[in-house]
């Protein structure tokens, strides 16, 4: 068993450019900052000879496997990966056996790199446990998915766990300038230009090695990096999207607009546009969230649900898997009835509160459990509504400024229909209007 990098070195195999660029040392690492400052946990683990135990959470192209390789690096430790899509326990046991000798025999580590950790079914990571507890190997295993999901208690409770953020663009960009004048790298053969730059940015979606493959294909093609050849390189027109800009804001008020318009087909379009883009696919999770209720509402109360459900996926999975979730979603959302009633709602009573349209509460709603609050008055003559026909009764709830303010009128579409029934009627009897 032994390392992607060995056996490249071995074949003498043109090495990609992604795994060229990968840094030596902690501080040529490019993003993760929070993990990678003066004292951090991991600083303090490098710089110690002790064998350790890792997992390390993030989305794709974060640095999971460079970390790896950048603690196996500045230990001199011996570099193993193992891969969970392709290895069975047979793998990692004969893994562990030839650290536990080259440990024996040469007194020197090895840092034993599982990537995918979280497909390794339970024997599999049972296998790795003897080596974690005896301290065999320096484990580090890379996940995608939550580890207190896939990875067993025994593992997990003797790793230190430590979660990677996604890359900024100003992350992709930097390490897209360093392979273009690293001589790791492209050594200064390519001219990049600024669109291209921001084209390859885009596309990588907060992926490094995305970036550095889509760079690497163009600079095949010429020495000149265009828009123009990073599309013919990727096969990806660009989208005329800004992030930062006008673009942005067009589109995603498209995007509400034609959900609310209850048009499926032109809400996908901009979807679609917002997804290859790259932009932050939490960021349209959550205003799909908020379309479920603002305009929505209770005309189809499992609009926001089912929004919430994909926000979730979104988090669970990333992308690109997770466009499906948000299509899905998205259709829910444009083909449900449509009401803003709950956002007139609480604006309506915001705009009382505001206005200085607060009063009292009433002294029998008080929370009467305080010693003393009875002799106030606080509880008393409380009518508990469970004890009344239907589960109601009438008395005041509101203070009596606001008594009489209507804030919650609900329209007669979809869900909503019953519901505006029925609150007129609860309306009128809890207000003696009948």
């Amino acid at each position: 068993m032994e390392s992607l990098f060995d056996s490249a070195a071995r074949d003498n195999t043109p090495e990609p450019l992604a795994v060229r660029m990968r840094p030596r040392t902690l501080d040529e690492v490019i993003g993760q900052r929070h993990l990678l400052g003066p004292g951090t946990p991991l600083r303090r683990l490098v710089e110690s000879e002790a064998p350790m135990s890792l997992f390390l959470w993030g989305p794709p192209g974060t640095g999971k496997t460079t970390l790896a390789y950048v603690v196996s690096n500045v230990t001199k430790r011996r570099f193993v990966e193992v891969s969970a899509v392709s290895a069975g326990v047979k793998d990692v046991r004969t893994a562990i056996e030839n650290a536990r000798r080259e440990l024996g025999m040469t007194g020197r580590q090895t840092v034993l790199f599982v990537d995918e950790v979280h497909r390794f079914n339970k024997a599999q990571q049972d296998a790795l446990l003897p080596a974690v507890e005896n301290r065999w190997v320096t484990f580090i295993g890379a996940t995608t998915e939550n580890p207190f999901f896939s990875v067993i208690s025994p593992l997990l409770s003797r790793s230190l766990l430590l979660t990677l953020e996604s890359l900024t663009d100003d992350d992709v960009g930097a390490v897209l300038d360093r392979a273009v004048t690293d001589e790791r790298g492209l050594n200064g053969t390519v001219t990049l230009r600024p669109e291209a730059r921001e084209q390859l940015v885009r596309l990588a979606g907060g992926d490094a090695r995305r970036s550095l493959t889509y760079l690497e294909a163009a600079a095949l093609l010429a020495d000149d990096v265009t828009v123009e050849v990073v599309e013919k390189a990727v096969d990806k027109a660009a989208v005329r999207y800004d992030r930062q800009g006008d673009q942005h804001y067009d589109v995603i008020s498209a995007f509400i607009k034609s959900m609310r318009g209850s048009d499926a087909d032109a809400a996908l379009h901009y979807l679609a546009r917002m997804v290859e883009a790259g932009e932050d696919p939490r960021f349209i999770a959550r205003r799909i969230v908020i379309f479920a209720s603002e305009d929505v509402g209770m005309a189809d109360p499992t609009a926001l649900q089912v929004a919430v459900a994909a926000a979730q996926a979104v988090e669970f999975i990333g992308l690109p898997e997770g466009r499906i979730n948000l299509a899905q979603a998205v259709i829910h959302c444009a083909l449900a009835p449509k009401s803003n009633a709950v956002v007139k709602a609480i604006g309506a009573a915001q705009a009382d509160v505001r206005a200085g349209l607060i009063g009292q509460v009433p002294a029998h709603l008080r929370d009467a459990h305080y010693p003393g609050a009875k002799k106030l008055g606080h509880g008393e003559a409380y009518r508990y509504p469970h004890d009344f026909d239907h589960g109601v009764v009438r008395q005041d709830y509101a203070p009596e400024e606001v008594r009489d303010r209507r804030y919650y009128e609900p329209t007669t579409h979809g869900a909503e229909a019953p519901v505006a029934e029925r609150w007129a009627k609860l309306r009128a009897f809890l207000r003696g209007e009948r």
